[in-house]
This record gives C-alpha cells, sequence and structure tokens, in this order.
C-alpha cells in the first residue's frame, strides 16, 4: 500500500452524499489514472448513481451529469461494498453526515460523531497496509484527535496478511456552495489541506494539483483546517442574518436594502457577496456548523462569544417567522381555507436539497394557522416535502371546499402543485421562497386572472418586477423594500 504521494492509485470514499459524490466524481474525472471508489451502506442511494438514467441521480447538481457519464465505469465506482472498498484504498475519504445531535450531552448544538466513529473503526479493522485518512465531513475542532486514537490502535498485524497496518489523518474540508458545486470543485478558491504528515499532504496535493493551481492549495496544522470550516459557514451565514436585519428595517424606514447591499458592497473591505436579502439561510451546513460553533465556545468556557454566533441563528429563525406573520397579517388577520401558492420549496435554487430550507419553517406556521398550500418546487419531490414537513400530502382538486371538521380545527393542508400557474390557481397569495429562474419571468397578467381577488403576491427573494407584478392588479411584499399595494 502507498506510503509516498508517488503510489496512490486507489482512493475510497466513505459516503455517497451531497459531498461524497461529486467531490469523487471531479476527482476521477480530473485524475483518470487514479481508481475511485464511493461506497454507502445505502442501497437505494448507491443504485441512484449506478442508474443508467442521469436524470435519476440522487444528487441535482448543474453539470454532474456530465461528470459521472465521461467518469463512471472508467475509473469512478459506486458500490455497497464498504469492506472491499477500504481494503484496496491507499486514501480514504470520511464524507459522512455529522448531524446535530438531538439528545444527551450538547443535545441541539453539538455534532452528532457516531458516523465518523464507525467510519474510523471500520478502516481499523479492513485497511491494509499504510492508509492516509482524510476527514471530508465537516467536523467539530479535535475530532481528528479521535479518529487517530481509533486508528492508531489499530497499528497491529493484519488478520489476512503479515503487513503492518500504518495511518495518517489529514483534514480537507469541503467549500462547496450548492446549486454550483461542480463549477466550485474544477475552480476552487482554495484547497485546503490540514495534518502534519509531510509525505500524505504531498500524496493528496498532488491529486489537486493535477487541475488545481498551486497557490490555491493551503496547508495548515490539521485543528487550523477542522476549524477554518465552521468559521468560514459561520461568516457567511453571518453575512446573511445581518443583510436580513437590515432588510427589516429598510421596510419600516422607505429605504430600499438592494441599494443599501449595492452601496456597501463596492467597499473593498465588505465586498458584494452575501448581501441579498431573502427568507434566511439554509441548507446542511450553516446552521449546524454555528450551533457547533456555539457548543465549543461554551465547552472552552466563552459563554460571550456562544452568545454572539447564537444570536445569527435567532435572526435567521425570526426572519422565517416574521414572512409568515407577514401574510396572516395582509390576509385579513387569517388564511384558514386559504389557498397559498408557496413557490419554490428547495433551500436555494439549483439544488434539490431542502435541508433547514426557510420553506419548511414557513410552511409549518402557515399550516399551523390552517392554510392550504399549493406547493411548487422544480426539482423537490412530493415524497421529500411529506418528509419534511411531517404532514402527509392532501390530493386535493384545486378549489375543493375543506371539510368543516378541518376548518374548525384549524388544520392546513397541503399538494404538490404540477406548475407554478397549477399551484396559483384561485390563490388568495402567492409567496416566493426558492430563487428559481422561472420565478424571475412569471406571467404576472396571466396569474392575475387565475387568483381569486384580493390578490398578494410576497416575493422574499426580491425577483420579481414590480411594476409587472402590480399592473397585474396584484398587491406586492417585497423583502427589503416592503408593502407596494
Amino acid at each position: 500500500m502507498a506510503n509516498s504521494s508517488a503510489q496512490i492509485q486507489n482512493i475510497c470514499c466513505i459516503g455517497a452524499g451531497y459531498v461524497g459524490g461529486p467531490t469523487m466524481a471531479v476527482i476521477a474525472d480530473k485524475c483518470p489514472h487514479l481508481t475511485v471508489n464511493v461506497v454507502d451502506l445505502n442501497q437505494e442511494r448507491i443504485s441512484a448513481w449506478n442508474s443508467k438514467n442521469l436524470r435519476t441521480l440522487p444528487i441535482y447538481e448543474p453539470g454532474l451529469d456530465q461528470v459521472i457519464e465521461r467518469a463512471r465505469g472508467r475509473n469512478l465506482f459506486f458500490s455497497t461494498d464498504v469492506k472491499s472498498g477500504i481494503k484496496s484504498a491507499d486514501m480514504i475519504f470520511i464524507s459522512v453526515n455529522t448531524p446535530t445531535k438531538t439528545k444527551g450531552l450538547g443535545s441541539g448544538q453539538a455534532s452528532d460523531l457516531r458516523w465518523v466513529e464507525a467510519c474510523a473503526r471500520e478502516v481499523a479493522e479492513h485497511a491494509e497496509g499504510h492508509t492516509i485518512v482524510v476527514e471530508k465531513s465537516t467536523l467539530p475542532v479535535k475530532t481528528a484527535a479521535a479518529v487517530q486514537a481509533i486508528l492508531h490502535s489499530s497499528n497491529l498485524p493484519n488478520k489476512d496478511s503479515d503487513k503492518s497496518k500504518s495511518f495518517v489523518v489529514l483534514s480537507n474540508p469541503e467549500f462547496l456552495a450548492e446549486g454550483t458545486a461542480i463549477a466550485d470543485l474544477e475552480c476552487p478558491d482554495r484547497v485546503l489541506i490540514g495534518g502534519e504528515d509531510q509525505e500524505a499532504i504531498k500524496a493528496l496535493s498532488n491529486i489537486y494539483s493535477q487541475w488545481v493551481p498551486q497557490e490555491k492549495i493551503l496547508h495548515t496544522n490539521l485543528w487550523s483546517s477542522e476549524l477554518s470550516k465552521l468559521t468560514a459557514n459561520a461568516f457567511l451565514a453571518q453575512r446573511i442574518s445581518s443583510i436580513n436585519s437590515v432588510a427589516a428595517l429598510c421596510e419600516v424606514t422607505g429605504a430600499d436594502v438592494r441599494e443599501v447591499a449595492k452601496a456597501i458592497g463596492t467597499d473593498s473591505r465588505i465586498g458584494e457577496k452575501f448581501l441579498s436579502s431573502g427568507p434566511g439561510f439554509g441548507g446542511s451546513c450553516f446552521k449546524k456548523d454555528i450551533l457547533n460553533l456555539v457548543y465549543l465556545c461554551r465547552h472552552f468556557g466563552l459563554p460571550e462569544v456562544a452568545d454572539y454566533w447564537q444570536n445569527v441563528v435567532t435572526i435567521n429563525n425570526w426572519q422565517q417567522t416574521r414572512i409568515a406573520r407577514l401574510v396572516v397579517n395582509k390576509l385579513f388577520g387569517t388564511v384558514t381555507s386559504k389557498k397559498l401558492a408557496l413557490l419554490g420549496f428547495a433551500f436555494k435554487a439549483n439544488t434539490n436539497d431542502t435541508r433547514e430550507a426557510p420553506a419548511i419553517s414557513i410552511a409549518k406556521d402557515l399550516l399551523e394557522e390552517g392554510a392550504e398550500l399549493a406547493i411548487y418546487d422544480p426539482k423537490v419531490d412530493a415524497n421529500q416535502i411529506a418528509l419534511d414537513l411531517g404532514v402527509t400530502e392532501t390530493k386535493a382538486n384545486i378549489g375543493q371546499k375543506r371539510n368543516k371538521e378541518s376548518s374548525l380545527n384549524n388544520e392546513g393542508t397541503w399538494w404538490a402543485a404540477k406548475s407554478l400557474y397549477d399551484a396559483s390557481k384561485g390563490a388568495d397569495a402567492i409567496l416566493i421562497i426558492t430563487e428559481w429562474e422561472e420565478f424571475r419571468s412569471i406571467d404576472w397578467n396571466q396569474i392575475g386572472l387565475i387568483m381569486r381577488q384580493p390578490a398578494w403576491v410576497f416575493d422574499s427573494r426580491g425577483v420579481v418586477i414590480k411594476d409587472k407584478v402590480k399592473s397585474a392588479g396584484l398587491k406586492l411584499w417585497i423583502v427589503g423594500e416592503g408593502f407596494n399595494d
């Protein structure tokens, strides 16, 4: 097995999710001399990665299908045979989920590392010879110490051979933005590698250097690398909460948050990115990583720092509640038995990922108020929506009257609409939650004719053309600008 950069031939990635799948696909595409095995115990997910129909890949990312088509079956393979993948690998990436703990010590803030530990034990048991183990999952600082302890406890002769095992642990966090993950992988701002073993660092650097300029490959110690990922996500989320707090102030003062964002974004010390107001941040990383940072700060005796970062999440939650409250207030104080078209359910455009999506919180608040939600998203299916909302879809016909018992109980219902026009028919209001491109070019004159008047449009992304909405006879609220009725 490999003990220097020149001998890396086989890579195994444990975890075929949003990070592992695309990352390994690009590595295989850019490094045809390497064999890349992506392993996962989820048979359904692996089957989807192996599907001949590239439209049914488990993850939607622009350009991913083309990368898979080039590399799969050539030097990229997806399998549930975790043991064989580990056994043949010179380098192993751990890319499993690290959700926030739901119970026990650190519940609601600390990361649940059970899958990382399980991976480390699997690697310790089945790896052969010298193996470089790379942390790809987003992990709390000092997690590498636990991984190292598990691996180094197995530095014994292999049961199946007379070769001794040895391991080196590196940290190589991902900095992908869903919706642009392939572009981010093919042309990254930076690649960060944390570790102490120079040969192992060189081995991983040489893989990335096949397509990434050397000056963009940064080296740090393990702990700096692990903390850099959490900090990067915390800073990005902080900007979103900051601009959303300013958006609320703009709405009550007559300012326009887009004009404010442009003015401050031209300052080179600030920059223009992540200054778009909206319904708040979502996705698998931002909230989870900030809460992890909060937990670490409290653990290490920094309560004031923990409170600071906790407020970033508090503002985000408030923004979503604020939007739902605005809808209820403008619809005469009640949405019970009223049809609302919710456009977009993914947490951002160009992905089918709904984890921590703002739409979930907003929809739940409206369902609790008794609304009938017609939900349309071009990439998220009804099964996923039902799973996220925890409410079974109602196969209701458009305009179908709710039964008296449901109305009295104030129970909301929802169903998946086939199109934005299907969702809008007979609706009292439209809520734009995800910034899908098709929502920027809606024929508002046609929409105005099929909605129930007086009708509202609540644009939480600032994507509509104001004059076109108003000329269609619709009342309008735009985030960071306020009401145009």
